[in-house]
């Protein structure tokens, strides 16, 4: 990211401007083409204004975070449960940051764009003859995301990938541990069904999607960062308990 970008982001007009733009054009895809259902705003419209990490499972490259900040802005008016007219645009609640992978943010001019919507870009993942190879957070990302918690909320996608039950990085328990946030876990469902994989393009319409927020975390933040891991993967539905009791499970079960 260019340092000229990486300044202006943070002016608050230039994030208002940009959420207007990304939320007129993507709100009829959310509620008019498709139908969304949410969940649990009660848990969120009293939390701080700073040190909240929302930690989500993660199903296309945009349209999740899209989601989210539409319902936040949301919430800011008054809104429980429901978008409903998207007037919360002429006043947006700009102060969530997401994290996202460089590469990702760099691929073209619309990424570029929803940068200037508080993308925390990492470099989380190098490349080794052509294969994907996992590995932790730069110590340089891990400082830029406490920063940005002491005055702002932060989204988190744990697995960073969008593949369903991917193992989910320490990087997040560690911040969690440095910083001691409010965690608030999101589990989201049909937007990999709706959306191809960026969230850019339409695959079915008509489709439900959902967004349901739990109550915040009780967590022991003097437990090692694997119990913590554990926890969060477990809130955001996407641990080895949950994958069992998918439909591929069920349907095994009952041959048998």
């Amino acid at each position: 990211m260019s340092r000229f970008t990486e300044r202006i982001k943070h002016f608050s007009l230039v994030r208002k401007l940009v959420y207007a733009i990304v939320g007129i054009i993507t709100y009829p895809g959310l509620v008019i083409v498709n139908k969304l259902k949410i969940r649990g705003t009660e848990h969120i419209k009293n939390l701080p204004k700073s040190n909240v990490l929302f930690v989500s499972n993660h199903q296309t490259y945009f349209a999740d975070v899209i989601t989210f900040l539409h319902i936040f802005c949301a919430v800011k008016w008054g809104k429980q449960n429901r978008l409903g007219l998207p007037y919360y645009l002429l006043n947006p609640f700009t102060r969530v940051y997401y994290v996202a992978a460089e590469e990702t943010m760099r691929a073209s001019w619309i990424s570029r764009l929803f940068t200037l919507a508080g993308a925390l870009t990492v470099k989380r993942t190098w490349r080794n003859d052509g294969k994907e190879v996992r590995k932790g957070l730069d110590p340089s990302d891990t400082r830029k995301i406490m920063r940005t918690l002491e005055h702002n909320w932060v989204i988190t996608f744990p697995q960073g990938t969008t593949k369903p039950f991917a193992p989910g990085r320490k990087g997040t328990a560690y911040i969690i541990k440095l910083t001691r946030p409010i965690v608030v876990p999101v589990v989201i469902n049909g937007f990999w069904r709706a959306f191809n994989k960026k969230g850019l393009k339409f695959k079915k319409k008509g489709t439900l999607l959902s967004v349901t927020f739990k109550e915040p975390l009780k967590i022991d933040y003097e437990a090692p960062a694997e119990e913590i891991l554990a926890q969060v993967m477990d809130a955001i539905e996407q641990s080895k308990a949950y994958m069992m009791k998918g439909a591929h499970h069920r349907v095994k079960d009952k041959s048998v």
